[in-house]
Formats: C-alpha cells, sequence, structure tokens
C-alpha cells in the first residue's frame, strides 16, 4: 500500500535554449514518519519525486516502522562544502615551501575567502603536492545553500590571494579535482563534503516480524554478506549499502537540489545488528549536498515541500539546510531498511517491481 497524503507532479523546469518549458514528475508524500531528536523531531510526509514507483511503497514501509518506534534519532556530524584550486611553483621543493607555509596562515586565508561572502565561513585547507603541483582544497561552511557556488567564490577569492602573495606561482584551475564535485572518491568519504548524517533507532522484534516480515538476524546477517563484503568485492569506495541513491534523488528532486549530487550522497554505511532480541539499524551518510536557498528554491512546488517540512522559518543561517539534511537521511533510512527486508525473501523485489512496473 502507498502512504501518501496526494499523488502530485514536481515540475521541473527545463531550459532550452530562450525557451523554458515543464516537466513533470510523479512526486508523493509518503509518511507519516515519526523522528525523535536531536537534528530533527515530530511527524512529517516525506516528498519524493521519482520514476520509479516501487519506491514509494518501499519507503512508506520503512516510515510504518518508524512510528512504532521512539522515533529515527538524527545527529549532524558535519556541515561542509569544498573547493579545490590549483596552482604551480617552479619545482616541487618550492610548491613544498610553500604547501608548509600556508598551514601557518590560516587566519589571513580565512580572511580572504570570507570576504566573498556574509554566510561563507573558513573551516579548513588541506594540500596535496605532485610533482611541482600544488592542489588546495578549501572548506567552508556556506549556511543554508548548498553552497557549491558560494565556496567556488570563495575559492577564486582565495586564489588571488595566494597568487598575490606568491607571486612565483602560476594559476592552473579555478577547479581542480580534489575538491571532489560529483564524484564518488575516498576524500569525500574522509574529509566529507555537505553534511554528514547519522540517523538510527531499535527496531522490536515483533515489529520486524508483523511490518517487515523478516527478523533481526536475517537482516544483519544480509547487511554483512550484500552490503559489507558484497561491496568489498565490488571494490567500492568508502560505501556499503543497497541503495542509499535512490531516496535522495527522490528527495533532492523534490526539494529543488542539485541531482547529480547523488554521486556523492550514494557513499556511506548501512548498520544492523542484533541487540537485546531487537535490530538496530542505522545509516551513516557523510554527504548530502542539499540547501533550503538558492537556484530551483523558488519553484512553486518545491517552495510548498520546503515549507511543510518546516525548512524555511527564521533560524540562524544553517539550520534549515541541516534540519533538512537530516529528513533527507531519514528517506533513505526507510528505504534502505525496506528494501534489506524485502531481500531477506526470495521473489519479493521482483514480484513488487512487476506489480507496480511492469505493463500488462
Amino acid at each position: 500500500m502507498i502512504e501518501s497524503d496526494e499523488n502530485t507532479s514536481g515540475m521541473a523546469v527545463m531550459n532550452s535554449g530562450d525557451k523554458i518549458e515543464q516537466a513533470a514528475i510523479p512526486m508523493r508524500h509518503i509518511g507519516p514518519l515519526k523522528m525523535s531528536g536531536p537534528a530533527v523531531e515530530g511527524e512529517f510526509m516525506l516528498p519524493l519525486a521519482t520514476y520509479e514507483s516501487p519506491l514509494w511503497p518501499s519507503v512508506g514501509r520503512g516510515a510504518r516502522v518508524s512510528m512504532q518506534t521512539p522515533g529515527l534519532c538524527a545527529v549532524i556530524t558535519d556541515d561542509r562544502m569544498s573547493r579545490s584550486v590549483l596552482v604551480q611553483a617552479a619545482t616541487a621543493v618550492e610548491a613544498w615551501k610553500i604547501a608548509s607555509a600556508l598551514q601557518g596562515r590560516h587566519a589571513e586565508i580565512a580572511a580572504a575567502a570570507e570576504s566573498s561572502s556574509r554566510f561563507a565561513r573558513f573551516l579548513d585547507l588541506h594540500h596535496q603536492v605532485v610533482g611541482n603541483l600544488l592542489y588546495l582544497r578549501l572548506e567552508m561552511q556556506t549556511g543554508d545553500a548548498a553552497g557549491h557556488n558560494m565556496v567556488t567564490n570563495a575559492a577564486e577569492a582565495f586564489l588571488n590571494w595566494i597568487l598575490q602573495q606568491y607571486p612565483q606561482l602560476k594559476y592552473v584551475s579555478i577547479s581542480a579535482n580534489f575538491c571532489t564535485d560529483k564524484k564518488a572518491t575516498a576524500v569525500n568519504g574522509i574529509l566529507g563534503r555537505g553534511r554528514g548524517v547519522i540517523c538510527e533507532t531499535v527496531i522490536p522484534r515483533e515489529v520486524c516480524a508483523k511490518v517487515l516480515r523478516t527478523t533481526p538476524e536475517a537482516v544483519a546477517d544480509l547487511n554483512l554478506k550484500k552490503n559489507l563484503i558484497g561491496t568489498s568485492l565490488a571494490g567500492g569506495i568508502r560505501s556499503a549499502n543497497a541503495h542509499f541513491a535512490n531516496m535522495l534523488l527522490a528527495f533532492y528532486l523534490a526539494t529543488g537540489q542539485d541531482a547529480a549530487n547523488i554521486i556523492e550522497g550514494s557513499q556511506g554505511y548501512t548498520l544492523a545488528e542484533v541487540q537485546n532480541n531487537d535490530l538496530y539499524f542505522s545509516v551513516t551518510i557523510p554527504n548530502i549536498i542539499i540547501g533550503t536557498v538558492g537556484n530551483g528554491k523558488d519553484i512553486e512546488f518545491v517552495r510548498k515541500n520546503l515549507e511543510a517540512l518546516g525548512c524555511l522559518e527564521k533560524r540562524p543561517a544553517g539550520e534549515n539546510a541541516r534540519r533538512l539534511a537530516a529528513l533527507a537521511a531519514a528517506a533513505v533510512w526507510c528505504g534502505e531498511l525496506s528494501l534489506m527486508a524485502a531481500l531477506t525473501h526470495p521473489g519479493e523485489l521482483m514480484s513488487a517491481h512487476r506489480k507496480m512496473e511492469r505493463r500488462k
């Protein structure tokens, strides 16, 4: 059964030359979902825009589970956006000396980078030296924006400063792929890019049996053999999950996000274990790139969705975006749990797809 308070279409604006068109993406509101803090509390209907119709009932089943627990606990573990720049020295020795010197000039770097925006806040600078090439990864907090443009603007201000301070350096690129933007990389998994969120709860054994038709032992065993060992065999990068990208894409499209960022968002870990005869289930997502202001947020259906989630309230800078990131992680938790439960039964996954997606 699909749980929904309405069945609507998200209207994506398409720009073909000078002509603006509207393209409909099927959207449903799924829930209610129960959240218990600390990032967000209350009951919510999650907007999901997708062409994969089985995703709605799948996330809906996870939401039903949440209602029979104390609620999903979501914690924000990180908040940063990054952009790397690339400069070149005459020699590797010179590049290394400058990289080392920059580590003692963070106050000056912060002043240069933060001059570009009233919301940008410098966090850290990481470097890599390859031959005479100096890669510099600038990390910033970006308020309620996802922050791509804001941190690129800050990186340009920083780049101008460093070329002035070290005129022996040559400009190579404002973007050096050490960021890393829209690519699954180890550096993003380790350092984070976007909002990092962990979402967890303990599911009573009887709820596993009644709603998920499985056991805590079966889910925990499958998570080890499929998500952890299977992903390792495949050479996954800082990742072990079943399908984080599915839920993130649907949530991103419904809330006006840059959908290509599901590439970083697909990285993360599902953890399932038996605790006191019940099932502990969590998702850890280090790269939820999401915002409540910026491009796409003025589209009518997007604003309605953000308002319904309480993400357009007057709060300190960054709080609305962190709230939205926690709800995105909750959507991932719901869909991940439901799929893992389905996979413990032979034939259930394909049966659902045949029923909902294949034409007669």
